[in-house]
């Protein structure tokens, strides 16, 4: 049984070119929305099993990756086109070489998937829902029925979508979703990154079925609305180097303290910080877990809601420039800190 069961349809396996002083270097890592949450999660010392659908070629090394990182993979195998990507970056931007979003899955194919997420996902104490590879990777729907059928018995269903995915698992009512203003606005839902239109936006989706909303925008302070109102989570500002994968990184965060029974307010301070240490790196998904704990007390919540119960805040002393140099752990129960990974995009 993993804390963590994460729906992931269809991960991506990643070539990047990087440039060397002797050459240029090529990286490849598995990838992909859940892939980069479940990297997370074992970085924050989380069990994991992801369920998904691997294919042809592609998915015989994908295997291999997801697993040697520590990750349970309870996979449907198939033959055909798998999710992949070539990237050059050795101009110091993304360059798009070769990219295939993979076969559709089928409908023999998504009951299996189906029912290896249920089985996994009832020995669990969080489940998280994440995107495809492309848009016709899978029917929408499948996450309405997926955030139903998994909802009680203490597990929490958390979603990270949006478009006609959003709409559905909100309507699944899903525990928690975690969604981007710029996702609010494309769905029509928003205006712009303002307080006040992104807290209209995530209480329209709360009334609509979702129990707690979480909602980022763009480097500015999170956004959490749950049944005590309406609360702003400051983060760390660190230098950044990599923006992708930082609002996965927030969901594995999230998640990682929820399955420790973690309160939400609680576990969306673990989530800012992760999140906020993933853009100092390349790697997606990626952070030292010890810088990570320690960012977390720079996490402060600050109650919006004049109706809601008081939030609880946490506010380094020392500031959070100290708080962004890692230093060795003394504490045997805290993990300790690995080094640097290679380039996970």
């Amino acid at each position: 049984m993993s804390d963590v069961t994460i729906f992931a349809p269809s991960p991506t396996l990643t070539v990047t070119v990087e440039d060397h002083p002797q050459g240029s270097e090529i990286h490849v890592h598995a990838g992909g929305q859940g892939v980069w949450q479940a990297r997370m999660l074992r970085r924050l010392d989380v069990s994991v099993t992801m369920c998904c659908v691997l294919t042809g070629e592609v998915g015989r090394v994908l295997k291999h990756l997801l697993e040697d990182e520590g990750i349970t993979v309870l996979a449907v195998e198939r033959d055909g086109r798998g999710s992949a990507y070539v990237h050059d970056r050795r101009e110091g931007h993304r360059v798009e070489i070769a990219e295939e979003e993979g076969d559709p899955l089928g409908r023999h194919v998504l009951d299996d998937l189906y029912g290896a997420v249920l089985h996994s996902g009832t020995d669990s104490r969080v489940v998280i829902l994440s995107g495809p590879s492309g848009e016709a990777t899978l029917p929408a729907d499948i996450y309405r029925r997926l955030a139903l059928d998994l909802r009680g018995d203490d597990r929490i269903v958390v979603a990270d979508l949006a478009g006609e995915r959003l709409a559905s698992v909100v309507e699944g009512q899903a525990d928690v979703i975690k969604v981007s203003h710029e996702e609010l606005i494309a769905d029509g839902l928003a205006e712009d990154s303002s307080v006040e239109s992104v807290a209209r936006a995530m209480r329209e989706l709360r009334a609509r079925g979702a129990k707690t909303v979480i909602a980022t925008r763009a480097g500015e302070s999170l956004l959490l609305l749950d049944q005590r109102g309406l609360v702003e989570v400051a983060l760390p500002r660190l230098e950044e180097k990599e923006t992708r994968g930082a609002g996965d990184s927030l969901t594995a965060g999230v998640a990682a303290g929820l399955a420790r029974g973690e309160s939400i307010r609680d576990a969306i301070a673990l989530g800012a910080a992760a999140g906020a240490a993933n853009v100092t790196r390349h790697g997606l998904g990626t952070g030292d877990p010890a810088t990570i704990l320690r960012l977390r007390d720079g996490v402060s919540l600050r109650d919006l809601d004049e109706t809601a119960e008081e939030a609880t805040g946490r506010v380094s002393p020392d500031g959070l420039a100290a708080l962004a140099e890692p230093q060795e752990s003394t504490d045997p129960a805290e993990p300790a800190e690995p080094t640097d990974e290679e380039e996970q995009s």
